[in-house]
């Protein structure tokens, strides 16, 4: 995985050291506290009186099977600044991740708080800037994404947290002229006899010290902390405005740009009224600008967003005829096309189908979908200037790709990596739309602001797209259709399972194609089906047809399509078989492979009273069962239909996701992906392109969930002390099929379509 770093560093013009604050913006420019530079975080020393940094930097990859040791051993790294303890005791966590909802802004400080022995009363958190001591473990890139945050530093900030503790102790142990053995650590506190002294009291002569080499972690049967629902570090913050997200940042001198994008991908401006524009009280500049894929576009700049917008407007901008002219209706049919001819096989097991006394034949269509965060897209950038061009730019976003990201702004800018700072931003929602490997929103913000720099102005510039500019705009779910064909014996036995996968590359030409495509067939399409634990054989055939609409990973990624195909046909096949459809997956999921699955199924089953409990009249059961991100999820769902529509009642959840490190968001992420994924089967939730253009704008026609059609869902998790796997995507895949599953019973169709057609 550390490839990836190099790739990426390559390809987007190098990753450099992280930000150089020495010669940056002044501290009045500084982001609020919930996303710091490095400067700042380090002057966090100085508080109360002259605090240290106590810092540790990463030990590289965990392997799976160290992941659980109680002993971790790694050459110990320069000291970088993870940790800081003040002299009041306030002990403050840089997160290396970005935190848009998920909880890992106050996950990792459990972990690093339960090694450290600490007073969680005492534990803040802050978002680390971009930079290489903050660079996954295992992927060798800053990012969040994968539902990897969690999985990947658990260690790593346990071994933070054990390696400060011991620094600590050592400090109070040459400090007393005793043992370390002989000295105990606790909530904040070293002791031994009747001396006691704070950590805060002990940090300055801790940083003397050299980092230990090795050290041993908790035996979790002595965790205090984790594994207890513990309210969020960012929770107060966040409801009284304290905390600030990439759209709340606020500079001296602020301008605020729009851009008017062509509404054709890889469309050009022809012409445009700035005149017009510029009648608008407040506009300063409208600048012709590139814009992501190839076309052109109009910013226009003002003292504010509303200005900004009317400036927009009232442009009056004409577009030449270039760019895509694919329509949704027409890559559905030519997808149809292709699922029937011969393509890339990444599996190919062996069976016959002549004897099939019984064979079901399926197309599924799955469309286009935006990400549509509550946060829409934004970046705030400051320049310093140099012979009339950028020198050094700082920049603030809420983003899940701080290492690409700061190489994609590098490049655009012309500069050194290290002369372009990254503060991680909170940020209102993602799924996957921060995560671009183009970096499209913040190199767009990059051509901008030279544009803006290039007419002489110095003032700091935020780039803001609408609600229509991220949904019109944007990048999307790719488009995709499947076919399958399963030959049953007379005893309803699968004898083979053909299938077939049209959709657009996710990776191909970016820096994940390296490991994420093998023999021509992209992993994150296939996955879910080509590695399915039921046991049937499986011939499986692919094609990656090339479209110009942007496509991009949407949250829990090819899971979104493949779980809804499995886990309906295998409740077909269920019904053929004339066998329960919980009794059916029990026997054959596989054993060894299948046994999280199993766990969770059963989990929920138990949990809901499915067979125990006798459901109202007009309601059905619905069972699925799916494992992505390494982490298991089965719903049992309780539907009946309402004005034609499919109602979820009540939904249970059973998670095999091994040890949970704060079970409050954990269940907060099951909850909301089970939300998440009943978007997919609502009337209207699909981006419909026609000639080239998105016809949707906004929530009116591209329709969430809303809260009253949002059902109570029981979160149940499965014991393990095994280390962390993925929860921020897991949850989402299941709960389409399972309504599918439901709906079937109460209609006697099957689904084979999302969003559902019910009629």
């Amino acid at each position: 995985m550390q490839r990836l770093g190099a790739r990426i560093a390559a390809l987007s013009g190098g990753a450099g050291d992280g930000p150089h604050d020495a010669h940056g913006a002044h501290d009045s420019h500084d982001a609020p506290a919930a996303g710091i530079d490095r400067r700042t975080f380090l002057k966090l020393t100085g508080m109360a009186g002259g605090g240290l940094a106590l810092g540790i930097a990463p030990l590289g990859e965990v392997r799976a099977d160290e992941a659980a040791a109680p002993t971790a051993k790694g050459p110990a790294a320069a000291p970088q600044a993870f940790i800081v303890i003040a002299p009041d005791n306030t002990v403050t966590v840089a997160v290396n991740r970005l935190e848009f909802g998920q909880g890992v802004h106050t996950a990792l400080p459990m972990a690093l708080a339960e090694e450290l022995d600490v007073d969680w009363r005492n534990v803040r958190a802050v978002l680390a800037p971009a930079g290489d001591p903050y660079k996954d473990p295992a992927m060798g890139i800053q990012m969040t994404g994968g539902s990897t945050a969690v999985k990947h530093s658990y260690q790593q900030y346990r071994e933070l947290g054990a390696r400060a503790r011991a620094m600590l102790v050592a400090a109070a142990a040459q400090q007393w002229q005793v043992e370390p053995s002989a000295c105990t650590a606790a909530q904040g506190v070293v002791t031994a006899g009747n001396r006691r002294a704070t950590y805060g009291e002990l940090a300055q002569a801790a940083m003397a010290l050299p980092v230990p080499q090795q050290v041993t972690l908790k035996d979790p049967s002595r965790f205090t902390l984790i594994g207890k629902p513990t309210p969020r570090l960012d929770t107060r913050g966040k409801l009284d405005g304290s905390v600030g997200f990439g759209i709340d940042t606020q500079l001296d001198n602020l301008m605020v740009a729009v851009v008017a994008r062509p509404p054709r991908f890889g469309g050009k401006v022809r012409r445009f009224n700035a005149d017009a524009a510029r009648a608008i009280k407040g506009v300063a500049e409208v600048l012709e600008v590139p814009t992501d894929g190839g076309g052109t576009g109009v910013a226009v700049i003002a003292n504010g967003y509303w200005p900004a917008k009317q400036g927009r407007d009232a442009l009056q901008a004409e577009w030449d005829d270039s760019g895509s002219t694919v329509s949704t209706a027409a890559l559905y049919e030519e997808y149809a096309k292709l699922a029937r001819q011969p393509g890339r096989t990444p599996r190919a097991d062996a069976f016959d189908l002549a004897g099939a006394a019984r064979t079901i034949e399926a197309e599924y269509r799955f469309p286009y979908l935006a990400h549509a965060p509550m946060e829409p897209l934004n970046c705030t950038m400051q320049a310093e200037v140099a012979g009339g061009k950028p020198s050094r730019v700082k920049v603030w976003a809420g983003t899940q790709f701080q290492t690409v990201d700061q190489g994609a702004l590098a490049k655009a800018f012309g500069l050194p990596p290290e002369q372009v700072s990254v503060v991680t931003m909170m940020a209102g929602g993602g799924f996957g739309r921060r995560a671009v490997p183009t970096s499209d929103y913040l190199v767009e913000a990059a051509q901008v602001m030279r544009a803006w720099v290039a007419k002489g102005h110095r003032e700091p510039v935020k780039v803001i797209w609408s609600r229509e500019d991220d949904i019109r705009g944007g990048y999307y779910r790719p488009l995709h259709l499947h076919r399958a064909r399963i030959g049953v014996d007379a005893q309803g036995r699968v004898l083979g399972w053909e299938h077939a996968i049209v959709g657009q590359s996710l990776t191909m030409g970016s820096p994940f194609e390296a490991f994420l495509v093998k023999d021509g067939v992209d992993h994150t399409m296939t996955e879910g089906i080509v590695d399915h634990d039921y046991g049937f054989p499986l011939r499986l055939s692919v094609h990656h047809p090339k479209v110009q609409v942007p496509v991009l990973w949407w949250r829990s990624v090819g899971h979104t399509h493949t779980a809804f195909v499995k886990e309906t046909l295998i409740d077909e096949l269920a019904t053929v078989a004339k066998q329960d459809p919980v009794a059916y997956r029990l026997a054959q999921l596989d054993p060894v492979k299948g046994a999280r699955q199993r766990a969770a199924l059963q989990l929920a089953v138990e949990k809901s009273g499915y067979g125990k409990r006798r459901l109202p009249t007009g309601r059905a059961w619905g069972v699925a069962v799916h494992q992505s991100f390494d982490s298991a999820v089965a719903y049992v769902v309780e539907v009946s239909l309402q004005n034609g529509q499919p109602h979820v009642h009540r939904v249970t959840a059973g998670v095999h996701a091994n040890r949970v490190v704060n079970p409050l968001s954990a269940r907060a992420q099951i909850e909301g992906g089970c939300v998440f994924g009943l978007a997919m089967i609502r009337p209207g939730f699909a981006i419909e392109i026609d000639n080239g253009a998105v016809r949707n704008s906004n929530f009116g026609d591209f329709p969430p969930v809303r809260i009253n059609d949002a059902p109570p869902v029981e979160v149940h998790f499965v014991p393990s002390d095994d280390p962390p796997t993925g929860l921020g995507e897991p949850g989402v895949p299941v709960i389409a099929p399972a309504v599918a599953n439901a709906v079937f019973k109460l209609t006697g169709k099957r689904q084979r379509q999302l969003p559902f057609v019910m009629a």
